[in-house]
């Protein structure tokens, strides 16, 4: 078992499957595009177990707490695990996380999209450990972001050698 794999055991952590998009939504990308030694991670939302998009939906400020699309952000951090996986086979592979663009589906007036997106940094942070998932990121608010999911985050990352 990896070193990640045992981590994510260890917290009772399970790596969601391929996201389902809503019927009739074509997602014609890669969720996660290998160049060289990076791997660019498309926008995640947060995922269910079965890959359906993670309840509630809409926006930080009126229908969501902080608390709730801190918890979303967690379940996106996740959901590009699972994808990272997917494409690279073993999460022991990435050696440095670089940067995390994190976008908050927020209500008018609502400013606390780094508190947000602290779920995903954190997360990160307790699986890779400081050395590996310190990363640059960004947290900004969006009027709309797809099927009304509370957060999308993209990153990078770069791979062992």
């Amino acid at each position: 078992m990896s070193k990640l794999a045992g981590r994510l055991q260890t917290l009772g952590l399970l790596l969601p499957p391929p996201t389902r998009p809503p019927p009739g939504v074509v997602l014609p990308f890669a969720f996660v595009h290998v160049v060289g030694r990076r791997a660019l991670i498309s926008g995640h939302g947060p995922q269910n177990a079965d890959g359906s998009f993670a309840q509630p939906l809409g926006k930080l400020g009126r229908e969501l707490s902080v608390e709730q699309g801190y918890v979303a952000a967690r379940l996106t951090a996740l959901s590009m695990l699972g994808s990272l996986q997917r494409a690279l086979g073993d999460l022991d592979r990435i050696g440095a996380w670089t940067r995390v663009f994190g976008m908050v589906n927020s209500a008018s007036g609502f400013n606390r999209q780094p508190s947000v997106i602290n779920g995903f940094s954190d997360l990160i942070l307790e699986l890779f450990g400081p050395e590996i998932g310190a990363h640059s990121r960004s947290a900004v608010g969006m009027a709309e972001l797809p099927f009304d999911i509370p957060v999308e985050i993209e990153g990078e990352v770069e791979l062992r050698g």
